[in-house]
């Protein structure tokens, strides 16, 4: 090594540098790895994606259900009554008027449960509101 204090002090701050840019090239090696490693895996997820879609456009369309039309009227003995009440009057009817068919007292309680009892027959395709407040089946 050269006994000039200046060119020994270039040649460490070399040597100083060179080890620094070591270990910075050895830490974007490591990242290299781990980010090969996470497309890996991100290519054989997105394969699989790939092989589920090819696989369902080929499977056959399920037959359609014997029952489709039919909407499922809730367990509940209260909607078979309700059900029988309108078709016996074979007109649209009120809660109130439901209400008396049924020989519950007229009472904002009863009322208001046939109403709730009504809407969600409506809402299950049922019955029909034709105006507010007023239902009937939908053959009616």
């Amino acid at each position: 090594m050269s006994e000039n204090p200046q060119v020994k002090a270039i040649l460490e701050h070399i040597e100083t540098r060179e080890r620094e840019l070591a270990d910075q090239a050895e830490k974007f090696r490591a990242r290299i790895t781990e980010l090969t490693q996470q497309l890996r895996e991100i290519d054989a997820e997105s394969e699989n994606l790939r092989i589920t879609r090819k696989t369902l456009l080929t499977l056959p369309l399920p037959s359609p259900a014997i029952d489709q039309g039919r909407p499922d009227i809730p367990d509940h003995p209260a909607y078979r009554q309700i059900l029988a009440s309108l078709a016996d009057a074979g007109r649209p009817m009120r809660a109130r008027d439901l209400c008396q068919a049924l020989d519950l007292p007229i009472l904002p309680k009863n009322t208001e449960g046939i109403r709730s009892k009504l809407k969600r027959l409506v809402s299950r395709g049922i019955l029909i509101e034709p105006e507010p407040g007023l239902f009937a089946r939908l053959d009616a």
